[in-house]
């Protein structure tokens, strides 16, 4: 009988190898692992530089910033050096059909300088380009056309640290170096009156086209982050914008009557609006007549402790319309998504659609105010009124957010056409008028929590358009 008992057996010892197998295995694994993870601490204490990432060539010339003369040290100021090398990629570029300009680790001081077209600046991994704060270095410029005057102070304005018009084909990306605006100066001065101009923005590309910003962490602008100017074919992606929330007037990205424009999977913590799509100045945006016109804001990512996660305005004078803003995440800031206009802008703000809209932490989620900004000057046209409509909200969610929506047209500027989708936002505190209209048209389909304002018709009751009822709950809760 004791044959019958020999696959049984067979069986044990194999298991038992392979147990034995698989805990010899196991035990190589941890060695590597300690290995790995001691070598890795020796070349830390010892100072041992781990190894770079290898520079992709993107174009067909390249060359390196040090070939110029670069000195990387935080303290050489690197103008000189940017501008060489700016020529030479652009006579390399009339040759080969473009050029690239590595910017090693290091920390290169520099005050503004230009781009050229058909240039890719690539930043190494540890690289920081460094704005210059001696105002002397920062050049003046002329108003934008389609705003009349600085936009913070009348008159010139300073150049942006890294510029460009009227160029094509123009990249900026790397292993995630860093452009850093060094604004903390500009700021304070700004809060105490002292400066004379408007401050410079951190990348400024006008009346430009094929442009892609990716892969680089941008910092401390002293103005706007990102401004593209009447440009058209434009790609930020995977851009990460940081700025304290006490720096002033430090959008992230302001694309300013441009055409084509994609904004995705950036991060973005700044000290006003994330994302703010403009298009000029009352009748200076009127007379120059460029709308914003096909945007896409997806996939991103926004702290704005002080203003909105992604806003439209207020400057909208020149039109803005089919822009479209998805799988938005927005936390800890004073307003979700906001529309901004006022009398006087003339222009209009149509067919805007936000889809899968998430909120964390929230003052304000939806907020679209017509009678919000400033002027430049008196000779703006009050009579010039800019029409809202044709707004529409799809999955709308949120916790922690104290009023959901505040929705307030007016007599002169009445919101029209405006759609709710499924919207689920948890309440901060229980109030009774925590959804706030007023001279607003449209319609809600699907769940909508909290209960809407009556002038948002269902399909078995109409809208009540009408004047908004100022309750106690509004009070000390301004979106402006």
């Amino acid at each position: 009988m004791r044959p019958a008992f020999r696959p049984q057996q067979e069986q044990i010892m194999i298991a038992a190898v392979s147990k034995r197998r698989g805990f010899f295995l196991l035990w190589i694994a941890f060695f590597l692992c300690l290995f790995v993870y001691q070598s890795n601490y020796i070349a830390q204490v010892s100072g041992s530089k781990r190894i770079a990432r290898a520079v992709p060539r993107l174009r067909p010339v390249v060359f390196n910033l040090t070939d110029f003369g670069g000195i990387g040290d935080g303290r050489t100021i690197n103008t000189r050096a940017f501008e060489r090398a700016v020529a030479e990629i652009s006579s390399a570029a009339a040759k080969s059909g473009g050029a690239q300009l590595n910017v090693p680790a290091g920390v290169w001081l520099t005050a503004p300088f230009n781009l050229t077209s058909h240039m890719t600046l690539f930043l190494e991994e540890d690289a920081t380009i460094l704005a210059t704060q001696s105002e002397d270095l920062w050049p003046l410029m002329q108003p934008l056309p389609s705003y009349g005057r600085g936009r913070e102070l009348p008159g010139p304005r300073y150049g942006s640290l890294i510029h460009g018009q009227h160029l094509e084909d123009i990249v900026i990306t790397g292993h995630n170096g860093t452009i850093d605006g060094n604004g903390r100066k500009w700021w304070e001065k700004a809060k105490r009156k002292q400066l004379k101009h408007t401050r410079g923005r951190l990348i400024q590309l006008m009346w430009s086209r094929g442009i892609e910003i990716s892969d680089v962490t941008l910092r401390n602008s002293p103005f706007w982050t990102v401004h593209p100017y009447d440009c058209e074919n434009v790609t930020i992606r995977g851009v990460t914008i940081i700025a304290p929330p006490d720096a002033p007037n430090t959008d992230g990205i302001d694309p300013d009557s441009c055409r084509n424009v994609l904004i995705e999977s950036c991060y973005i913590s700044v000290g006003d609006d994330g994302v703010a799509v403009k298009s000029g100045w009352d009748q200076y945006g009127i007379d120059y007549g460029k709308p914003c016109a096909n945007i896409t804001i997806r996939n991103i990512q926004v702290n704005a402790p002080v203003s909105a996660g992604v806003s439209i305005g207020s400057e909208m004078s020149g039109g803005i319309t089919n822009v479209t803003v998805e799988n938005v995440f927005i936390w800890n800031s004073k307003r979700g998504v906001r529309i901004k206009t006022t009398p006087g802008r003339g222009g209009y703000v149509t067919q805007v659609f936000y889809r899968n809209i998430t909120m964390e932490t929230v003052r304000v989620g939806i907020v679209i105010k017509t009678d919000y900004g400033d002027h430049p000057d008196e000779f703006y046209d009050p009579t010039a009124l800019p029409v809202v409509e044709k707004i529409f909200f799809d999955g709308i969610y949120g916790s922690e957010v104290r009023i959901p929506a505040r929705i307030y047209g007016s007599k002169e500027v009445p919101v029209r056409g405006l759609e709710i989708r499924d919207m689920n936002v948890g309440v901060t505190r229980k109030k009774k008028h925590v959804f706030q209209c007023s001279f607003l048209q449209g319609e809600v389909f699907g769940t909508i929590f909290p209960k809407p304002c009556e002038d948002l018709g269902t399909s078995t009751r109409p809208g009540v358009f009408r004047e908004a009822k100022i309750t106690s709950e509004s009070d000390g809760d301004d979106d402006a």
